[in-house]
């Protein structure tokens, strides 16, 4: 009961952070005039290919992960891995970071995989993630260094945060008290049951990140790695296809506003809403200033954009839900025939 309701209260603190960042970016939009421009203005062969490259994407994760934990001598089926990958997105639009615990219980449960080391797998990959946007955001630095500057001189609130996360004394602060919690606890209950659990939980979880060492396939797993992030370049891209004022935009734009919207999809909110458009919307600003009536069709491309985007995971991942106990049809009559 406690459990559902702190899950309830987070899902609505961090809803409320995204609506509010929603409202305010879409607070004096012309209702009518975004609906005009979503039913006649756009073309929507580009955000459906958009989503094709979204879902390859996917596979690729879905095959690098299976990499990582084929490390730990397991090797889970496939489809598995797939929907559990989707189920991961999925939940993730209920609280946000709850996709990575959701996706690695559904492998332990259905391929009977330590859970602690398939967290550390996922770990790994957030670790290779963030190395990904960092690569992509020296290259927009180094290409389009005047456009994010104007970005950040244009919304300084975005900076003032950023900074603050990093030089807040409470941040210090918490990681110090940590730490010597940890090293504390660990000299005085390291012979308990209860410590020794989590002692073993740790080594599993080390375990798990420690696979990227013995991974026999690592070109393919570079390979896929960098292949993710493409795709998911080209989903942004792609869109601008679909719209006339982006359409002329160069490859080097879309690469900022990917690199501005990844940013977006960071903060603490289900699937970067109003965040994300926020820092779409904010981007094309910069890269059009004086259009005629630019505000409200960014508006338009950041709400057509993630709108498609957020529906394909709400698709695909209720989808994987309801396929997992058929996928593994086999196993639970198996597992009931033994119990």
């Amino acid at each position: 009961m406690k459990k559902k309701l702190a899950n309830t209260l987070k899902f609505l603190i961090f809803f409320s952070i995204g609506a509010s960042l929603f409202w305010i970016t879409y607070r004096d939009q012309n209702a009518s005039e975004l609906i005009h421009t979503i039913k006649n203005d756009v073309n929507y062969y580009w955000i459906l290919l958009s989503l094709f490259f979204g879902l390859l994407s996917h596979i690729s994760r879905t095959i690098r992960w299976n990499l990582l934990i084929e490390s730990l001598g397991k090797k889970p089926r496939t489809v598995n891995t797939f929907l559990a990958v989707m189920v991961g997105y999925f939940a993730n639009l209920a609280l946000p970071r709850m996709g990575e615990i959701s996706r690695c219980g559904i492998i332990s449960k259905y391929e009977k995989i330590s859970f602690s080391q398939l967290v550390g797998t996922v770990v790994l990959e957030r670790v290779l993630d963030i190395i990904m946007l960092i690569v992509f955001l020296l290259i927009a630095l180094s290409t389009q260094f005047s456009v994010i500057a104007n970005f950040f001189a244009n919304n300084p609130e975005v900076s003032e945060k950023l900074s603050n996360v990093f030089t807040s004394a409470y941040t210090l602060y918490t990681l110090i008290a940590i730490t010597l919690a940890i090293w504390l606890l660990r000299k005085k209950f390291r012979h308990t049951g209860f410590f020794k659990k989590i002692d073993q939980t740790l080594q599993n979880f080390m375990d798990g990140f420690r696979t990227i060492k013995k991974i026999e396939n690592k070109w393919p797993f570079i390979l896929h790695t960098v292949f993710i992030w493409v795709m998911y370049y080209l989903m942004t891209y792609i869109c601008f296809f679909s719209f006339g004022f982006t359409s002329n935009l160069p490859a080097l734009a879309g690469l900022t506003v990917f690199v501005m919207s990844a940013f977006g999809m960071v903060a603490p909110v289900q699937g970067g809403i109003g965040a994300w458009h926020f820092m779409v919307i904010g981007t094309l600003l910069v890269y059009l200033p004086g259009v005629n009536n630019i505000e409200s069709m960014s508006r338009s491309f950041a709400l057509v954009v993630h709108g498609a985007q957020t529906a394909m995971i709400i698709i695909v991942g209720a989808l994987s839900v309801i396929a997992l106990p058929f996928a593994n049809r086999k196993e639970l009559i198996n597992n009931k025939a033994k119990a």
